[in-house]
């Protein structure tokens, strides 16, 4: 079923053209990857799906009535809005109509009228329909995915989290709002690996369509089986994954050349003949050569990698066998420590791979290691020999205030105008651009004026924090192939795994205030942690099967100790009260006298048997959709990825069976409701 088709779609901003001729159709369930350079219009896309904007040339057609979810990045919470009330508010009416329930049922205490009473039912029935039961779970489920632990989400106010942890529960409640088409901007900004993963198995396994638009190859790779790429001014649609499209990109780029090449080599031809015989004796061949020639259809020149920023950096003079080495350092911010006691060596040669959740501390580390951050114990000693370039992952050593141009002539104040403006056209600026304060810059074209100024300097020790982040595809890959070629040491950090998986040799992990080395590649150290996290797993699943097991062996002996009990009851003349009404009914005497009820009142007593049963079916559903609810979260494998999700699933197991045991008792109490109210009804 389709979704969404764009025809022919063009955008003109003023004078200036966005993209033109874009064709594609989105299907139901479809998960497309949008991709291209900075600047060649994805964002303006997404407008045009949205309905924000509309096309200048083409059509947009939506299927009637689709529901779409996008992350909006600028709305503003009041900051003492807890994340759990945030991520629920993606339900909307859904959580009203929870509220109005919630208010029924305690409305149902004075007013038993049957209108009442149908109203409840009703949208008691919409609820369930809706998934209402399932909506905690959803809540839970999200926030616990992006990194937030869901009971401490709800005491937790948005006015306390850092601009990335907002980011993260910006997506959390885009995840959790309920739409067929999930529109996705740059969803892995400001999530570590561990999240990252997360997000890529949330999407494969979710039934939504949806469009992203990354620049993380790795996370493109395991979600997408459509792409849309972005070059020359228009864009081309390609049916397959990540990987399946880079090589259908390659065969259409060859085969345009080959046409191209063609046709140039026949207007070569034709030019040459005409301007041999328009004089001669085959003048009218030569002007009907001519004519021809002006109406061939011009083949465009083939796409291909002009634009890519030039990134080459260069070692300086060989490092002694141990560049930086830290004993027993503590790495601490404002009396509370991040790291502790972390002994590592880097050697040389060595590219590292420093990873760890956000906010774990990394950049301080770094700082640390580079002694711009002081020790709070222990020591750090860098190699006599070594010398340093730092990217830093904000960016904060770029004057905002200079031009671009300034910036480079700075640093080389011996090299003339063409060689600043060659240098910084190898990163995408010419013209009057190189004109252009810092301060004006996105985001991305701050990043490749750093990169930039990064192959000024002739360093052995090359350190990267976040070195991918603003960059398009094809900068990032123009990045990785230097980072191959670099001849020194390196320290990087990175959530680009198609990255690390190319260079890093040696892993260094911060968790749990510890900062912990794996001997491997970042490869071999992935599949040691798929590893760990299976065994995790299984272990988590017997665990769960020998309590409920356990459980189940409990819950039948308390069944038989009461059925045994209810037996003896019966056998016994003594006096005995109704189970849950709280009315003590006496034996009839020997003569056969009726037994006489307490208040004396039959209208009375029966208001009050059928508002017990009223509020025993409601236990009942309400403890049916909670196991339903509990069972499906205990069920999606994701919540173990994790060992807070293990621990999590734990917990869910344990409340499980405990609402298995209170639905027995809600069960016997409406049944007993059941007779007290049928009871009643035939002595009326």
């Amino acid at each position: 079923m389709t979704l969404l088709a764009v025809g022919n779609a063009g955008v003109d901003f003023g004078a200036s053209e966005i993209f033109r001729d874009i064709t594609f159709t989105i299907a139901d369930r479809d998960r497309w990857a949008i991709v291209g350079r900075n600047g060649t219009g994805k964002t303006t896309l997404i407008k045009l799906i949205t309905g924000d904007l509309v096309p200048t040339r083409g059509t947009v057609t939506r299927q009637p009535g689709l529901r779409v979810a996008l992350m909006d990045q600028h709305r503003r919470f009041p900051e003492d809005m807890s994340l759990w009330e945030i991520v629920a508010g993606a339900f909307g009416e859904l959580r009203d109509l929870e509220h109005s329930l919630a208010d029924q049922a305690a409305n149902l205490e004075y007013d038993h009228g049957e209108l009442a009473m149908a109203k409840y039912g009703r949208d008691l029935e919409r609820f369930e329909r809706d998934g209402g039961y399932q909506m905690a779970a959803k809540v839970d489920s999200v926030l616990m995915g992006v990194g937030f632990d869901p009971d401490a989400a709800k005491t937790t106010s948005i006015g306390t989290l850092s601009g990335g942890e907002r980011g993260r529960v910006a997506l959390a409640r885009q995840l959790a709002t309920p739409a067929e088409l999930l529109l996705l901007d740059e969803p892995t900004n400001h999530l570590d690996l561990e999240t990252t993963a997360w997000l890529e198995n949330y999407l494969r396994e979710t039934d939504r369509t949806v469009v992203c638009i990354s620049h993380d190859r790795a996370f493109l790779a395991a979600m997408a089986d459509h792409v849309l790429h972005f070059e020359g001014g228009t864009a081309f649609a390609y049916n397959g994954g990540y990987a399946s499209f880079i090589t259908q990109r390659e065969e259409r780029r060859l085969t345009q050349l080959r046409q191209f090449d063609q046709q140039s080599k026949k207007i070569a031809s034709e030019l040459e003949y005409i301007a041999r015989n328009l004089a001669g004796v085959n003048t009218a061949q030569a002007k009907g050569r001519r004519k021809r020639l002006e109406r061939m259809p011009r083949l465009s020149a083939p796409i291909g990698a002009d634009g890519v920023m030039a990134l080459r950096l260069t070692a300086g003079n060989r490092s002694g066998d141990r560049v930086i080495e830290a004993e027993h350092v503590t790495v601490a911010v404002e009396g509370r420590d991040l790291i502790r006691d972390a002994n590592v060596v880097l050697e040389r040669g060595e590219v590292v791979a420093l990873l760890g959740p956000n906010g774990s501390g990394k950049t301080t580390l770094i700082k640390t290691l580079l002694e711009e951050h002081p020790v709070a114990a222990g020591r750090v000693k860098i190699g006599p020999s070594s010398t340093v370039a730092y990217y830093r992952q904000d960016l904060a050593h770029l004057p905002l205030g200079s031009a671009i141009y300034d910036v480079i002539a700075n640093l080389r104040p011996l090299w003339e105008r063409r060689q600043v403006q060659g240098h910084l056209g190898r990163f995408g600026f010419s013209g009057d651009e190189v004109q252009r304060t810092v301060g004006t810059l996105s985001g991305g074209e701050r990043a490749r004026v750093a990169l930039a100024l990064l192959t000024l300097e002739t360093s052995n020790l090359l350190i990267l924090d976040e070195p991918t982040n603003h960059l398009d595809v094809e900068s990032i890959e123009a990045m990785e192939d230097a980072i191959e070629s670099y001849e020194g040491s390196m320290l990087i950090v990175s959530h680009d795994r198609a990255v690390l998986r190319g260079v890093a040799t040696q892993v260094w992990e911060v968790r749990d205030q510890k900062l912990i080395v794996f001997p491997g590649s970042f490869v071999e150290w992935e599949e040691a942690r798929a590893e760990t996290k299976a065994k995790a797993e299984r272990e988590a699943r017997e665990l769960s099967a020998r309590e409920t097991e356990r459980n189940a062996k409990a819950r039948a002996q308390a069944n038989a100790t009461a059925n045994a009990n209810a037996r003896a009851s019966k056998q016994s003349p003594a006096t005995h009260s109704a189970k849950g009404s709280g009315k003590h009914m006496h034996a009839a005497p020997s003569g056969g006298k009726h037994t006489k009820v307490a208040d004396g009142d039959a209208r009375k007593t029966a208001r009050v048997a059928e508002k017990a049963l009223a509020d025993a079916e409601l236990r009942v559903a309400v403890l049916e959709g909670r196991i339903a609810e509990l069972t499906r979260a205990l069920e999606d494998m994701t919540l173990y990825d994790t060992p807070h999700g293990v621990q999590r699933a734990q917990d869910l197991g344990r409340e499980l069976d405990e609402a298995k045991d209170a639905l027995d008792e809600a069960v016997f109490e409406w049944t007993a409701a059941a007779e007290r109210a049928q009871t009643n009804a035939k002595s009326r």
